[in-house]
């Protein structure tokens, strides 16, 4: 039996996507979670062989769970699930060690049949957002930028990222300044919707 991992924010998808994956008969859901801050707890007590991580994760993003689950339990093959397919994500969840990614849309039966190959050593990306990241080109984001950006885009102030980042706030807003630059927009809250929308963050 392969053992899967399941971590998905909303509760009704969650029990479905259990339920139907339950269905086939060589795989068995032996942990379900519905935060990304829970996958690597459930995972070693669970020891899957395969977690399946929605990338929008309350606690902790998918993508940051998978590369969670590379340094703590290495031979757990993890493969992403998305609502949108987002070509920064993809890079980013191949840069977290992640062996595949998939957009929702699809049908169960290609999901199990994902399981089984990420398991038996292969890579599986959605086709289209394959294509899509080589066109896109790499984040142009550094990992300050980011963290700024997401900060920003929960609402928090300049002071309160500063004290959170350990940055000054001539530095948070230098930072600012240089991703609203590269994202072409005008203003920071423009500037981490853009980055939202090409998965940079």
């Amino acid at each position: 039996m392969i053992r899967v991992l399941l971590a998905e924010d909303q509760g009704m998808m969650r029990g479905a996507l259990a339920l139907l994956l339950g269905l086939e008969q060589d795989i068995e859901v032996v942990a379900q979670v519905g935060r990304g801050d829970e996958v690597v707890a459930a995972a070693l007590n669970a020891r899957p062989d395969v977690a399946l991580l929605d990338v929008e994760l309350r606690g902790r993003s998918g993508l940051d769970a998978a590369a969670d689950l590379r340094d703590e339990i290495p031979d757990c093959r993890v493969l992403i699930l998305a609502t949108f397919g987002r070509p920064g994500h993809l890079r980013r969840a191949m840069e977290a060690g992640a062996a595949g990614f998939l957009v929702k849309d699809g049908p169960v039966e290609e999901l199990a049949e994902a399981i089984r190959r990420v398991l038996s050593g292969e890579s599986v990306i959605d086709p289209a957002l394959a294509a899509a990241a080589l066109s896109a080109g790499p984040n142009p984001l550094t990992v300050r930028e980011r963290d700024v950006l997401a900060a920003v885009a929960d609402g928090a102030a300049v002071a309160d990222i500063a004290a959170k980042l350990h940055l000054s706030e001539d530095t948070v807003r230098d930072e600012m300044s240089s991703a609203i630059g590269k994202t072409g927009t005008r203003t920071r809250m423009e500037a981490a919707r853009a980055a939202r929308l090409h998965g940079w963050l």
